[in-house]
């Protein structure tokens, strides 16, 4: 990749568990970050003059254009403010509602219906096409809401031969974000920057695989910035089983994140070890 060459041309170091990441440092401590996604790239450090100097190279080598403080990056909408910085997608969530015809319904106060069942079926009533395309336009709106992931995750298992049950579960899913288009995630500067991990699991809830779905995320002081929920590739034979697979998947995302946070500078992410003392009274 030219861009990669350029980087390294350029004393810019590769982060070796993001390949997209780039860094370069200064001998006086001046830091320049760099991600690049396709065409895009976003850049940020604590040196100013870096700035001017790298958009100044990065214009004469590439053909590119300078949109300034960033404010909309791939479909996220970014507000920078004194109070930190607050990441939503309101107008892509907008044009969904609008491409499936839902912008006029009445909202929900919940993504999922309590003790929703859905089954595969051999044939589906439901254009496959079209059904792809409302689950996909879902998935890329989970960048910043964590709050659908799991109810997504769950429509998207039923995507060859969907029927209506599955339609009616993806629209209540629109329901609740026409109730919910400004949500998004605030970032706060925090002192407390500990890596915090929750990970959980609901056993056998698959009605056709009888597999369980892990769910983790991790937090950086008060706020979320990864998620997941996705089927376990095998059968758990006791909910205390679902609950290690679970964890399991979440210690691995965590080892990866801790990597590339020692990677910018965070080095005292130090794991710390808790325990949980259950306490029953017998009657």
């Amino acid at each position: 990749m030219r861009i990669d060459d350029y980087f390294q041309k350029n004393r810019f170091e590769k982060c070796p568990y993001e390949h997209a990441l780039y860094m370069k440092k200064e001998i006086d401590g001046s830091l320049l970050y760099a991600c690049l996604y396709v065409d895009d790239l976003i850049f940020t450090g604590n040196n100013p003059a870096m700035f001017e100097d790298f958009k100044r190279r990065m214009v004469k080598e590439f053909e590119m254009t300078d949109i300034g403080l960033m404010a909309h990056f791939l479909g996220i909408e970014v507000v920078q403010s004194e109070k930190g910085i607050f990441i939503s997608q309101s107008i892509y969530a907008k044009e969904i509602l609008k491409r499936f015809g839902m912008e006029k319904c009445n909202p929900v106060t919940t993504p999922v219906e309590t003790g929703l069942e859905l089954r595969k079926n051999e044939r589906g009533d439901v254009d496959p096409t079209y059904f792809k395309s409302l689950v996909g336009s879902l998935r890329y709106l989970t960048c910043t809401r964590p709050d659908i992931l799991y109810g997504v995750g769950l429509v998207s298992r039923y995507m060859e031969t969907p029927n209506q049950s599955h339609l009616n579960a993806a629209n209540r899913i629109l329901r609740y974000i026409k109730g919910t288009l400004n949500d998004g995630i605030l970032y706060t500067r925090c002192e407390d920057c500990r890596l915090i991990g929750y990970s959980d699991s609901d056993w056998g809830r698959d009605l056709d695989e009888r597999k369980s779905t892990t769910g983790f995320t991790y937090f950086m002081g008060d706020t979320a910035f990864t998620w997941s929920s996705k089927k376990q590739a095998i059968v758990t034979l006791s909910s205390c089983e679902a609950e290690y697979v679970a964890a399991c998947s979440a210690v691995c995302h965590g080892i990866w994140i801790r990597n590339v946070l020692q990677y910018l500078g965070f080095h005292k992410l130090i794991p710390q070890r808790s325990t949980l003392t259950i306490s029953q009274r017998l009657h």
